[in-house]
């Protein structure tokens, strides 16, 4: 009888604390996009950089317009791979080794290529 007694209450303990625990049923945690993500896509021209993937982008209308002044050297690409699992900071799939890449005043990022100045953007979730 004495069970049954301390039962209930411990029952409507142990509901009442999952039920106020919100990482119960909520959804998986997001974070930002990783080389995995981008390099299943044949095209992808990406690197990795203070922990960011950085893509290319030449294609998009709106960072082709943008007029932007270069700023300091943010970092350089100091390995190149088509692996995911090798890619850390300073890695790019298809930038060479010894590109550098500048800030600006605007979200795009510039690589300087042979002359040339290609646009990235920073990918992050949200």
């Amino acid at each position: 009888m004495n069970f049954s007694k301390i039962l209930l209450p411990i029952g409507i303990l142990f509901i009442f604390l999952v039920g106020c625990n919100k990482d119960y049923l909520s959804s998986p945690s997001i974070s930002n996009p990783t080389p995995k993500d981008y390099l299943k896509y044949n095209n992808a021209d990406i690197f990795l950089l203070d922990g960011y993937v950085f893509s290319n982008a030449e294609d998009v209308e709106w960072v082709t317009e943008l007029k932007y002044e270069l700023g300091e050297q943010f970092g350089k690409i100091t390995n190149q791979t088509n692996n995911e699992s090798k890619f850390k900071n300073g890695t790019a799939n298809k930038l060479p080794i010894g590109t550098k890449i500048f800030e600006t005043d605007t979200p795009a990022y510039i690589a300087i290529v042979e002359g040339k100045e290609i646009p990235y953007l920073k990918m992050v979730e949200g």
